[in-house]
């Protein structure tokens, strides 16, 4: 399933990867490469006009981890 998104955000999430915070760092070593059950994460992932932290399309899952809030278009 494709999630659509808001194209102007794509460079802001790119940036966002790169700077994760040290909670977000922590948990995408957890994630990344299918470490969770087998399931696929995504780090930064634009969904419509906001920017989540991580996202799993198979479970149709986001997570918020650090709490603040991301620019909203």
């Amino acid at each position: 399933m494709k999630i659509s998104y808001n194209p102007k955000l794509k460079a802001l999430s790119r940036k966002l990867r790169k700077q994760g915070v040290l909670s977000e760092v922590l948990l995408w070593e957890q994630l990344k490469g299918k470490k969770m059950k087998g399931f696929q994460f995504m780090r930064q992932k634009p969904v419509g006009n906001y920017i989540v932290d991580f996202y799993c399309s198979k479970l149709k899952l986001v997570i918020e981890i650090d709490g603040e809030s991301h620019v909203m278009l």
